[in-house]
């Protein structure tokens, strides 16, 4: 969970990492590009990224003008995201050297496998809450049935000195 707005960090979700918590970078828009993939927007301006939903082709200056602002990267046809898109780009753009692609791409990995991460310990958390709220509940009814057949509770006599 986001610590600033209480909302799952998916796998896909921009994080930021800070004082042993991993938070959104924008919390109104989880999957926003960060600043660093904003950043390489100036190798990539005048390239071409596809909206699968109408199959149109723009570059991304086109999409995100003011490229260090807010903006979500919008098809200007159809008003589909194309952060997606987009970063896909940005990863395999061979205008980029090698090594900034490959560490872009092990930044991304990293912060995906442990949202991923996070996820399987929570469920697993999950799970052994609800075996021991079982565990809890069969005590419970025992301790019932115990007590209808054994009559009252009674205190042992006090030992003897």
């Amino acid at each position: 969970m986001c610590p600033l707005c209480s909302r799952t960090i998916w796998p896909a979700d921009t994080v930021v990492s800070g004082y042993g918590h991993l938070s959104h970078l924008d919390c109104q828009r989880p999957r926003a590009l960060s600043p660093e993939a904003r950043a390489l927007f100036s190798c990539c301006r005048d390239h071409a990224v596809g909206c699968v939903l109408c199959a149109g082709s723009f570059r991304v200056v086109e999409l995100a003008p003011d490229v260090l602002g807010p903006r979500t990267l919008l098809c200007p046809q159809c008003r589909t995201d194309l952060t997606d898109s987009v970063r896909t780009h940005l990863y395999a753009c061979a205008m980029l050297p090698e090594e900034v692609r490959r560490r872009a791409q092990g930044a991304r990995e990293a912060a995906q496998a442990l949202a991923k991460r996070s996820h399987q310990l929570r469920d697993s958390a999950d799970v052994l809450i609800r075996e021991a709220e079982a565990a809890l509940d069969a005590l419970r009814e025992a301790m019932l049935e115990w007590q209808q057949t054994a009559g009252p509770l009674r205190r042992p006599p006090p030992a003897s000195p």
